[in-house]
């Protein structure tokens, strides 16, 4: 269970010192730093469930969503990529749980194509695989035109072309063009060809 440093002093009340309860409850493994003034109680609690607690808002997305959908077939053991908008910088964490990254999308897709799991007693947001795709495709250097463009989705992503033509193309021509990208633009090209 997440608690943050509010919840701590509502739960120790009864102790004079509950800075000094939280120190003794964080060495006896009782309770695991996430960031500052934030705490998770099960050691082995999946980061997914985190990652929209350390920095936000945000969802999961980038390689952590294509991953989990099967597009590419790089595991991402332990490390969190997320989406957020308007923050201006990456930002990166690591704590017992994982290494979290939080990179920035356009705030006018922001909020499109995401998804909220409930599992376990966490809930947690993730991008559906057009959205990651999209999301991903926004952070890579342009490339120049439509052979480049899948190069670097087949090749240099090793996203398996079976797989792409599964996604929904609808959804992908009418997110693309939101991002105001090369890249986009040249999906939503590419993606007119399999419509």
């Amino acid at each position: 269970m997440i608690y943050s440093y509010d919840d701590l002093k509502i739960k120790f009340s009864d102790y004079a010192k509950i800075k000094d309860k939280i120190c003794r409850e964080v060495q006896s493994g009782k309770l695991i730093p996430i960031v500052r003034e934030l705490y998770e109680s099960d050691a082995a609690t999946d980061g997914k469930y985190l990652a929209s607690r350390i920095y936000g808002p945000s969802y999961l997305s980038f390689d952590f969503a294509l991953y989990v959908y099967s597009l590419i077939p790089e595991a991402v053991y332990k490390t969190y990529t997320s989406a957020t908008f308007n923050k201006r910088r990456t930002k990166k964490y690591q704590n017992h749980f994982g290494i979290y990254t939080y990179r920035d999308v356009p705030s006018k897709v922001y909020s499109l194509g995401v998804l909220i799991h409930e599992e376990n007693g966490y809930s947690y947001q993730i991008a559906t695989p057009e959205k990651a795709l999209c999301d991903k495709l926004y952070t890579i250097s342009p490339v120049s035109n439509l052979k480049e463009l899948k190069e670097l989705l087949f090749e240099d992503l090793r996203i398996d072309e079976s797989d792409f033509v599964k996604l929904d193309m609808k959804v992908l021509e009418t997110l693309s063009p939101l991002y105001h990208s090369t890249n986009l633009y040249l999906l939503a090209k590419l993606i007119r060809k399999f419509i």
